[in-house]
C-alpha cells in the first residue's frame, strides 16, 4: 500500500490566508484560522472548538517558535481532507506560552490519519526556525503577499498561488 503525504505549499491557498487580521485573544486568533478550513469544507466546525480545547486542557504547546503557533487537534474531530490555514495577527497576543509569547504567526493545519502530516510539518518547522523566512512572511501586508511569503517558506520561490 502507498503512503499518502501532503506538501504544505500544496495545500495553502489565497482563500486560507490572511495577513494582519485584528484579534483581540487567541480564542478569536484560532477561530479566524480555523474558519478559514471550515469555509473551505476542509474541516468541521467542531474542529475549531477542539483545537481551542486542547490548548485549555494540555497547555500553550502549539506555540512552537517564538512568536508562531500551529494549531491542530486530532484526525477524527472533523479533518474532511489534509489542509492548512494561515494568518498573521496586526498586534500580537499571547497564548500563555513563558518563552514564545506573544504570537502573531498563526497557522492552523488538518490531517487525516497520524502520519501523513509529519514530513511536512518538519519541512515548517526547520523553515521557520530561519529568521529571514519569519520576517518575510511577518511583513506581508496583503493576503496574496503572505501566501507568496509561505510558499518561498516552503522552498518554491518561483511559485505562486491563485
Amino acid at each position: 500500500m502507498t503512503k499518502i503525504t501532503f506538501e504544505l505549499d500544496e495545500l495553502l491557498t489565497l482563500k486560507t490566508t490572511r495577513a494582519k487580521v485584528q484579534v483581540k485573544s487567541w480564542q478569536e486568533a484560532a477561530d479566524i484560522v480555523g474558519n478559514l478550513l471550515v469555509d473551505e469544507g476542509k474541516v468541521q466546525p467542531g474542529y475549531v472548538a477542539r483545537m481551542k480545547e486542547v490548548i485549555d486542557e494540555v497547555g500553550p504547546y502549539m506555540v512552537i517558535a517564538p512568536g508562531v503557533a500551529l494549531l491542530h487537534a486530532r484526525p477524527e474531530h472533523g479533518v474532511n481532507m489534509p489542509c492548512i490555514a494561515l494568518i498573521t495577527l496586526d498586534e500580537p497576543v499571547p497564548f500563555g506560552h513563558a518563552e514564545n509569547d506573544p504570537v502573531d504567526i498563526v497557522f492552523a493545519f488538518g490531517a487525516t490519519d497520524k502520519d501523513s502530516h509529519v514530513p511536512a510539518l518538519k519541512k515548517l518547522a526547520k523553515q521557520i526556525s530561519r529568521s529571514e523566512v519569519i520576517e518575510s512572511v511577518r511583513s506581508a501586508h496583503s493576503d496574496k503577499a503572505l501566501c507568496e511569503a509561505f510558499v518561498e517558506l516552503c522552498d518554491h520561490p518561483n511559485r505562486t498561488k491563485e
